[in-house]
């Protein structure tokens, strides 16, 4: 698999060389050559050092912009770019040698689905179909102040009228819960159909797109602007587990220059341009407006990938006791060995001392570490770790199992995929 990842890396080092042996071949072919055969080449070069020196000042801006850019309680970074070089890649090339590598796992542990008993009280590990209530009801009354407040309601026609959402205010406020809320659906991923419901009104307007008879999650929306994913691992029968990897997220969003209007800006950040027209959608008010320089914009309540998020790696910042919180909040739960804490926290200091955060969501087997992501992060390090995190999930799958777990059947597994995918696409549009 290494010298794999290594033939990738230094396909385009081949193909320029490559390139370069065509162009000589066609010099010296020539009968009317008019300059030496080095500055025929230099030539034929001179756009492309054209192009390549305009990147590295749009580059250079960029990452000045992201250095004076630093959002209360998080750890500030200067980057040169906003997006990896995996992170370009298409999905499906992407995560073919994950792919792969999953199956040799799957063929060395005897168990392709393995992963399903990662957490064996949990769907599937949490790799596909699981409730995320169910993660959030796992942590003992003791430790609930960790969790932001929430509470499951099932999406009925009834729910939506007058004496439904009366009902619903009394269990909210019952929670000391109140508007405005974060909606987001009990079963779902990548963030679709999470949406800010600011009052009922708003809330009956989201179940009107919501399917009927699937449970949504109201929860507390929390001011903080610190986000991070915090990936957790344990063996069975390890007495202490790990964070395997701590990364930091910020929500879609571009910097002003103080000349470019809010849409030409939105265009051009690489994170941003893939998800233009639904950024520009969002902000069709606002797009011929021209922010200041330095003034963060956000397009996004949703710090996902797939929404444009920024993450970078925080590994610098796993102490002692930010690992001994989040080891004694795992343990507590039970039989959970693999996931990732998202939280929002109020200050890195007090995320260093294991304080001062709020659990949105716990995510199981197919958590990523998001770190990863990291746009300085090198595609040899990516898969690298992508690799180990597999590696930890088949073996800690393989304990349970010879524990007494039995792993879902392939048969189920793709029943629960069906099932995810099909209310993916029926959500209402996240913000």
């Amino acid at each position: 698999m290494t010298d794999t990842l290594t033939a990738i890396a230094l396909a385009p080092l081949a193909l320029a060389g490559c390139a370069l042996a065509a162009l000589a071949i066609a010099a010296m072919a020539a009968s009317r050559v008019r300059q030496p055969f080095i500055g025929q080449i230099l030539a034929r070069l001179r756009p492309a050092r054209s192009r390549a020196r305009k990147a590295r000042k749009r580059r250079a801006r960029m990452a000045d912009r992201e250095a004076h850019v630093a959002l209360a309680g998080m750890p500030p970074r200067s980057i040169s770019t906003t997006i990896s070089t995996a992170g370009r890649c298409p999905a499906v090339l992407f995560y073919l040698p994950v792919v792969l590598h999953c199956l040799q796992l799957g063929w060395r542990h005897r168990g392709f689905t393995l992963p399903s008993v990662a957490n064996p009280n949990i769907v599937c590990g949490g790799f596909r179909g699981e409730s995320k209530m169910a993660y959030l009801e796992q942590i003992p009354s003791g430790l609930q102040h960790r969790v932001a407040p929430s509470l499951r309601v099932v999406a009925t026609a009834a729910l939506g009228r007058r004496d439904g959402l009366d009902a619903l205010e009394r269990s909210l406020s019952a929670q000391g819960l109140a508007w405005p809320l974060v909606a987001k659906p009990d079963i779902g991923s990548q963030g679709f159909g999470v949406r800010v419901v600011r009052s009922r009104a708003e809330f009956a307007g989201y179940l009107k797109s919501f399917p009927l008879d699937e449970a949504v999650i109201l929860q507390r929306l929390i001011a903080w602007e610190g986000e991070a994913g915090v990936h957790y691992v344990r063996r069975p029968g390890e007495a202490k587990g790990r964070v395997f990897s701590l990364g930091f997220r910020v929500f879609p969003h571009v910097v002003g220059d103080g000349r470019s209007t809010l849409g030409a800006l939105i265009g051009t950040d690489p994170r941003t341009r893939r998800m233009a027209k639904r950024h520009r959608q969002a902000a069709a008010d606002q797009l011929q407006r021209v922010p200041a320089k330095g003034e963060m914009v956000r397009l996004s309540l949703l710090g996902s990938v797939r929404t444009g998020a920024f993450y970078y790696d925080g590994a610098a910042y796993i102490t002692p006791e930010l690992e001994a919180r989040f080891d004694e909040i795992a343990r507590a739960m039970p039989e959970f060995y693999f996931g990732r804490f998202d939280i929002r926290f109020k200050s890195i200091e007090a995320l260093c001392r294991g304080e001062d955060f709020q659990i949105l969501e716990v995510n199981g087997a197919s958590a990523e570490a998001i770190h990863i992501w990291d746009p300085e992060q090198t595609v040899r390090e990516t898969y690298r770790v992508l690799f180990e995190q597999f590696r930890l999930l088949y073996e800690i799958g393989a304990g349970n199992r010879d524990r007494g777990h039995r792993p879902i059947s392939f048969a189920g597994f793709l029943a629960l995929q069906w099932k995810e995918s099909r209310l993916l696409r029926r959500y209402p549009e996240s913000t």
